[in-house]
């Protein structure tokens, strides 16, 4: 793995949309593209609790990313930290990037003061459920939506 993982900055948003589309198609997921400009700018907004890294290739591609949010919880006293988002390239997968990027994330949890970083998988994604598998405990929780 020689992949870096630094934050995204605002010269990176050419690079980081295309990854991020690519991990919408994934979860067979549409967004508007006004949607694309809210949450890059949440990212780049040091009052907003978004956080977005990439791995990069010695020769400066992106080829992986993470987002990550911090919130407050009612059943800890410091900060809770979201993984949100995870997407590796398909030439990256198995190399270790992608443990690269979540360590990257329980990094800038600890920075933060967060007691927990927590995330979820679709129960198909069984690639990313082995590294998972490896690295984490499962909660044992499972997710419900309620359309509003």
């Amino acid at each position: 793995m020689t992949a870096t993982v630094r934050p995204l900055m605002p010269s990176d948003r050419a690079a980081w949309e295309p990854l991020w589309e690519a991990y919408l198609r994934f979860y067979e997921t549409v967004l508007p593209k006004d949607q694309y400009d809210i949450t890059w700018a949440r990212f780049q907004d040091p009052d907003e609790q978004m956080h977005a890294l990439g791995a990069f290739e010695d020769d400066g591609r992106l080829v992986g990313i993470v987002h990550a949010v911090f919130h407050r919880s009612c059943w800890l006293p410091q900060w809770t930290c979201y993984l949100q988002d995870l997407y590796v390239e398909d030439s990256q997968r198995g190399l270790g990037t992608g443990g690269v990027l979540i360590e990257a994330v329980a990094d800038l949890a600890r920075a933060g003061g967060a007691g927990r970083l927590y995330w979820m998988t679709h129960e198909t994604n069984a690639t990313a459920r082995r590294l998972y598998d490896r690295i984490a405990a499962r909660s044992g929780f499972i997710q419900y939506r309620k359309q509003l």
